[in-house]
């Protein structure tokens, strides 16, 4: 088991900018049980693949750099760095970067995702790409 894990940011600069990058830092495959870590960098005007979606585990982001927006049961937010931001299992919500520079958070998903089932489920159009 690897106990002390590292953010490559050297891999986020040298990424394409127009490119969402996801480094997986605890999940199945590198020994966790009760939940999974990823760091991901999005570029201005990406955001989550699913658009509005859910999932069956709730999902906790720690924004880094970056202001990320947030759409959660119809009410927008804007996360700044340091922020934690939560989203209940079943809750419809969707995340994007309006702003002009790339933003980095940390997701926290609990419990453990099935690697078996899809993580999320797009219920509706979301302006997020």
């Amino acid at each position: 088991m690897e106990y002390l894990r590292k953010v490559d940011f050297a891999a986020f600069d040298t990424a394409d900018p127009k490119d969402r990058i996801t480094q997986v830092m605890l999940d199945h495959a590198s020994g966790s049980k009760h939940c999974s870590i990823n760091t991901i960098k999005t570029p201005a005007g990406g955001g989550s693949p699913a658009g509005l979606h859910v999932h069956v585990v709730d999902q906790i982001f720690y924004i880094i750099s970056g202001v990320m927006s947030i759409e959660m049961e119809g009410t927008s937010f804007e996360a700044p760095p340091g922020s934690f931001v939560y989203f209940p299992a079943g809750v419809p919500h969707r995340n994007w970067n309006g702003g002009s520079e790339p933003t980095i958070h940390i997701a926290f998903n609990t419990p453990m995702p099935d690697p078996g089932v899809p993580f999320a489920t797009t219920v509706g159009a979301g302006a997020a790409a």
